[in-house]
């Protein structure tokens, strides 16, 4: 039996601590990296660089290992395990479920990265590549499926299967800490570890997606002044993020399970509209060869390109410059996806959350990339290569200045400005959830002032973010601060381990849904959830 001595108090302190120091922390990294100039950008380069170049091989071997680890659970026995209880069912379609995920896991990055990366990739590949050949090509397609497909999202879903294991089969609270339980004792998960680790979960949260906010709101302003003229500059900021900051913290309050749903399945429609449109303007056969080979080429290619540390040329820049710093990125936002993904995927089994969360967003990603890299490689013909040099500089526009290479390249813009304004609301609108639940000791319905007050901060910080030049600066040392949640992650994998081979071996008893109800319908007061027992 879980002790329940002092948990009253225990919870409301570590709440108040978990949600004071994480504002504190935050508020001090923003304002350092606003006023603290050189100093600021000095120590988060340095700090990168060193991470980068000394534990490269922690991030590479690292993020394969997670994918390999997930897989592994999910086609074991042990993949029939729910995320709930055995009677328990899940409350979302697979598309409405399907398409939650997505919103809050890639969303805003794959159109801004959309044209950019794959032309990037064209135009300077890695060393021993010939730039600008059907080399780089089919080299960039791959490139881009590894770095958007099942390696990010094996990342979100082993935060998100602990957590979803912890919390809706065992009964715990849904903060990053009770993972942690099967190898620290009770008394410290909920004392100075648990309240270490959820501060530092909540930091991660609110800096890792302010910054991606930061640079959306940045797109969405060139956007609207290369089609229509609207001045990009700090007043036309001010107002997206207003309105955006309205929208997001309104669906917020309003409910996951309703102006989530109805917004993400509408960003999900207007995606493949987009891709749809594109396929028909774009060049025809080669999207398809790109789809096709580029899949091919990334599933034969896997375990090489996953591991590798050197490039064919010689050097390494390459993989640091993109390969080790998306997985330092990926992994400053699991903590925010995976307890977002673990929230809305109640009563699924591991082998099924593992599949949807990892498999099929790999496909949309090969989809996504194949269709747009190839719109890239079409429109970039008739351009010099200083003018695609200076193009990929710009990621931020390139988008719309390739849409424009074709017939019905202002309906393109367009729609992507409308997606990027969907899939900026669902993200933040999943971390304001988040960061809400966080601190508030884990409550899977956290109140709406906590999600009003975290919906503004983002927004306060995204703006000062843009206005001061800090978002890259800032984005640096986001990923900075995320090395030491690697650690934590493989202590999930061993704790997760634990308790489901305990459970196997029948060491722990788990309550059907009709009795944990009933016990909590008996129960005057419980400072925690208690559901298990262990003989």
């Amino acid at each position: 039996m879980e002790d329940q001595q002092g948990s009253s108090s225990l919870k409301s302190a570590g709440k108040n601590l978990v949600f004071i120091v994480s504002i504190i922390i935050t508020a001090a990294i923003v304002i350092w990296g606003i006023f603290g100039g050189e100093s600021f950008e000095a120590v988060s380069s340095n700090a990168m660089g060193a991470l980068t170049s000394n534990f490269d091989w922690i991030y590479i071997f690292g993020m394969t290992f997670f994918v390999l680890f997930a897989l592994v659970i999910a086609i074991s026995p042990l993949g029939k395990t729910r995320l709930g209880k055995d009677d328990e069912r899940p409350k979302q379609s697979r598309f409405g479920w399907f398409a939650m995920l997505f919103a809050a896991g890639m969303g805003i990055g794959m159109v801004f990265w959309g044209i950019s990366e794959p032309l990037s990739h064209y135009v300077a590949p890695m060393a021993g590549i010939d730039p600008m050949t059907d080399a780089a090509a089919r080299f960039s397609m791959r490139s881009c499926i590894m770095h958007w497909g099942i390696h990010p999202w094996g990342c979100y879903a082993i935060v998100g299967m602990c957590l979803g294991y912890f919390v809706f089969r065992r009964g715990h609270h849904s903060l990053v800490s009770c993972t942690l339980r099967p190898i620290f004792t009770e008394k410290l998960t909920k004392g100075p570890v648990g309240i270490v680790v959820d501060i530092y979960a909540a930091l991660l949260t609110v800096i890792g997606v302010a910054t991606s906010f930061g640079m959306g709101c940045l797109q969405i302003s060139s956007g609207l002044d290369y089609i229509a003229g609207i001045p990009n500059m700090p007043a036309t900021w001010a107002i997206l993020i207003g309105v955006i900051c309205i929208v997001y913290t309104w669906s917020a309050v309003s409910g996951i399970d309703k102006a989530m749903q109805k917004l993400s399945n509408f960003t999900m429609i207007m995606c493949v509209v987009l891709i749809v449109l594109a396929f028909v303007v774009g060049p025809h056969i080669p999207a398809i060869q790109a789809i096709l080979v580029g899949i091919g080429d990334y599933i034969t290619n896997f375990f090489q390109d996953a591991l590798r540390m050197q490039e064919p040329g010689g050097g390494n820049a390459w993989i640091l410059g993109w390969r080790v710093f998306y997985w330092a990125w990926w992994l400053s936002w699991a903590p925010f996806v995976g307890i977002f993904v673990a929230r809305i995927s109640r009563g699924r089994t591991i082998r099924e959350f593992v599949i949807g969360v990892m498999i099929a967003p790999t496909i949309v990603s090969a989809l996504w990339f194949g269709v747009l890299g190839s719109l890239a490689f079409e429109g970039a013909k008739g351009m010099s290569a200083d003018t695609l040099s200076t193009l990929i500089s710009s990621p931020e526009t390139t988008l719309f200045v390739i849409f424009n290479e074709f017939p019905l390249g202002i309906v393109l813009s367009i729609i992507a400005l409308i997606l990027l304004f969907a899939f900026f609301v669902t993200s933040a609108n999943s971390a304001t959830y988040v960061l809400a639940m966080l601190t508030s000791f884990g409550n899977v319905d956290p109140p709406n002032v906590k999600k009003v007050f975290w919906g503004v901060l983002m927004g306060l910080v995204a703006f000062v973010l843009c206005i001061s030049g800090g978002v890259s600066g800032i984005q640096t040392i986001a990923i900075v601060i995320s090395y030491p949640f690697f650690f934590i992650m493989v202590l999930m994998c061993i704790s997760l381990t634990i308790a489901l081979i305990q459970e196997k071996r029948g060491k722990v008893s788990i309550p059907t849904l009709a009795e944990e109800e009933a016990q909590a319908a008996g129960a005057e007061t419980e400072a925690e959830p208690q559901t298990e027992t262990t003989s």
